[in-house]
């Protein structure tokens, strides 16, 4: 057999496994999968319409020279928008913002999920309304909870966390202006940590009981048990959650809108976005941005999303 031959044969291989299994259908089994297959074309159709004809446009005005408060000079200037953007510096400073807020966010909600999950996967009286008011925080809208952090939580002058530290002779901190880096990764672990500690309560459910029970006869502690079992067969649901995180926060915009407005190093790719198109009314150069914050996006997504399926095989195979 030639090398060819081999490296080809696998593909072979699927090709007539698939003909095999399409010859098992029998006519009604071929007659519902082209119906179900029919049936997706239209749902498919409209995703691509909504998601990618906007992508196109954005495309196409990122070529534009647009300007609206000069909407009579208007014309193609090639990838001009391009080097402006990449060029003054702005770009790069936003992503590094967006590392750092991102980041900081996702390793404190998933410890703070983790050490959730660890208490709600006790019995004790309550369990489930301990439970729903965990969750509660990922329910609500990013803007609301914005809003009740700023003026309830860290107004400066009323905030319950000002008075909290007034108690113990604390002075009270303007957190949006003198600590906006801190008060956004505060108000983000708030809210996603219910989202680490659901996906990590599921992994501490599936871990075999028997497993638990052979090491506490063997004489291992609660602690060690942890770090020895408990923890390694969390590493998949640890990095699942940490990646579907990562992926939600890039796109945050309304903290940083409500509390900071991008001070204090907290300009985030969308918000430096937002700020060229409605603000600076330059929309060639934010369409720009958008295009490079997309292809920023789809990098870290494709990367997540296969590791993901490395996962899930791996669970598979398991």
């Amino acid at each position: 057999m030639t090398a060819t031959a081999a490296i080809l044969m696998p593909e072979d291989d699927k090709r007539t496994r698939r003909r095999k299994r399409k010859a098992e259908l029998t006519p009604r089994q071929q007659k519902n999968l082209r119906l179900a297959r029919t049936l997706v074309w239209p749902a498919l159709a409209v995703a691509i319409v909504i998601t990618q004809v906007p992508f196109l446009v954005t495309i196409y005005y990122s070529f534009q020279r647009w300007n609206m408060q000069r909407p009579g000079d208007r014309g193609f200037v090639g990838f001009q928008n391009y080097a402006k953007v990449l060029s003054n510096g702005s770009f790069f400073e936003s992503m590094f913002a967006t590392v750092l807020i991102t980041g900081g966010s996702v390793l404190f909600a998933v410890i703070l999920g983790l050490c959730f999950a660890i208490l709600l996967d006790r019995k004790f009286r309550g369990q489930g309304l301990a439970r729903t008011l965990l969750i509660t925080p990922f329910l609500m809208m990013p803007a609301a909870a914005a809003l009740i952090w700023k003026w309830s939580m860290l107004d400066s002058n009323v905030g319950i966390v000002n008075w909290v530290l007034s108690v113990v002779g604390i002075p009270p901190v303007a957190w949006n202006t003198d600590a906006p880096m801190i008060t956004i990764i505060i108000v983000m672990t708030w809210q996603y940590t219910p989202f680490m500690m659901l996906i990590l309560l599921a992994g501490l459910q599936s871990q075999p009981s028997d497993v638990l029970e052979a090491a506490a006869v063997d004489g291992a502690g609660t602690v060690r048990t942890f770090f020895t079992m408990t923890l390694p067969h969390l590493r998949t649901y640890i990095e699942l959650s940490a990646l579907l995180g990562t992926i939600m926060l890039l796109q945050m915009f309304d903290p940083i809108a409500i509390m900071t407005r991008g001070t204090g190093g907290t300009k985030t790719l969308p918000y430096l976005l937002y700020e060229r198109a409605f603000v600076g009314l330059e929309l060639g150069e934010a369409a720009a941005y958008g295009v490079l914050t997309v292809i920023l996006t789809i990098i870290v997504a494709t990367i997540a999303l296969r590791t993901l399926f490395k996962i899930f095989r791996a669970e598979g195979v398991r």
